[in-house]
């Protein structure tokens, strides 16, 4: 009888136990998903945190984490309760390690989660915030927070797996920085090749003759452009300094003509004579009329008026009545005439 007694005392001590401790589980489930229990005809209430240092903490960790590199998202887990102590209720998952996030980061980046668009959005993920979780899928941290708002339960919007952490990474970032960088500098190398091939069409001749006839077009066109620019309005005037100046080097380089004429000598003068002769040209090229003189042949009769008209024969082989000559002479305004005929400077001599 004692014996039955003492066991049925056991038996009630451990339903009390084990009561106490369900209860102690449902409340602190009811706590954590938001619930008052004081007024339950009002809803679900969201309360804030029990611990305000360790938000701030948490808010410290994250404003550093997004700095410098990847970071947990989730706090940490609550402590266990009586009922999952005494094994009455499953525990639940451990967190993961910084090695089976590698390997869960791994799967990521083999499966391309980041180069894709977000599953929740469909949009890009450039430099926004973005989540791994721990079922190897990433998206905006915006949207996860937004489906788990509207789904009213935690869990993957693809593979809809429960209880899962997030981690935050900054592979998207990364990949868009790159890709801008390449962007960047394909077009900078595009722009540098565009303007050296331009250089080079205008420095180097073609080698196809309707190409090489349009870059001497070119070469010309911007001659005259710049010839036109250098003058200004006023082309007339510059063609009229260019006249003078021509003029005046003319009248320079003749003048050292001139200067430099010596006279022929007598041996010079035979030699003139003879290629006269030789050339056989019997009338003055003034007065077209029949050369005569002792020295010169003449052809036929002459008459007694040209016997007195003396002959001059010139240094530049022409030859001239000395009346011609000197009249010719007279009416020119040079200084020092030139041929009637050739317009050299000359020496002259009676014959």
């Amino acid at each position: 009888m004692a014996m039955r007694k003492g066991s049925t005392s056991k038996a009630s001590n451990k339903l009390v136990i084990n009561s106490v401790a369900f209860y102690d589980h449902i409340t602190r489930s009811l706590l954590q998903q938001g619930i008052s229990l004081s007024d339950p005809l009002l809803g679900l209430k969201r309360k804030a945190p029990r611990n305000p240092q360790a938000r701030g903490r948490a808010e410290e960790r994250r404003l550093q984490g997004e700095e410098d590199g990847e970071y947990v998202l989730d706090a940490a887990p609550p402590p266990l309760t009586l009922a999952q102590k005494l094994g009455l209720v499953a525990s639940p998952a451990g967190r993961l390690t910084e090695d089976e996030w590698t390997q869960v980061k791994a799967r990521s980046i083999q499966q391309g989660e980041s180069s894709q668009p977000c599953a929740v959005c469909r949009e890009e993920f450039l430099l926004q915030p973005q989540v791994l979780l721990s079922c190897s899928h990433v998206f905006h941290r915006a949207c996860v927070q937004a489906f788990e708002r509207f789904s009213g339960r935690r869990c993957c919007p693809m593979c809809r797996k429960e209880q899962y952490e997030t981690r935050v990474i900054h592979d998207a970032a990364q990949l868009f920085r790159h890709q801008s960088a390449t962007r960047i500098q394909a077009c900078w190398r595009g722009y540098v090749a565009r303007k050296r091939y331009t250089k080079l069409r205008r420095s180097i001749c073609p080698k196809d003759k309707r190409l090489r006839r349009k870059f001497f077009e070119e070469k010309l066109q911007e001659l005259n452009d710049s010839f036109v620019r250098y003058c200004h309005t006023d082309t007339e005037a510059f063609l009229s300094d260019i006249n003078r100046s021509l003029s005046s080097s003319r009248r320079v380089f003749q003048q050292l003509e001139r200067k430099h004429v010596s006279e022929p000598r007598e041996n010079d003068w035979e030699r003139i004579q003879s290629q006269v002769i030789h050339r056989g040209v019997w009338d003055c090229p003034i007065c077209l009329t029949d050369l005569c003189s002792p020295s010169l042949p003449t052809e036929g009769d002459a008459s007694s008026h040209r016997q007195h008209r003396p002959t001059v024969l010139l240094s530049c082989s022409h030859v001239f009545h000395q009346i011609c000559l000197e009249a010719f002479e007279a009416f020119t305004t040079e200084s020092r005439p030139s041929c009637p005929v050739c317009r050299s400077v000359y020496h002259k001599k009676l014959i």
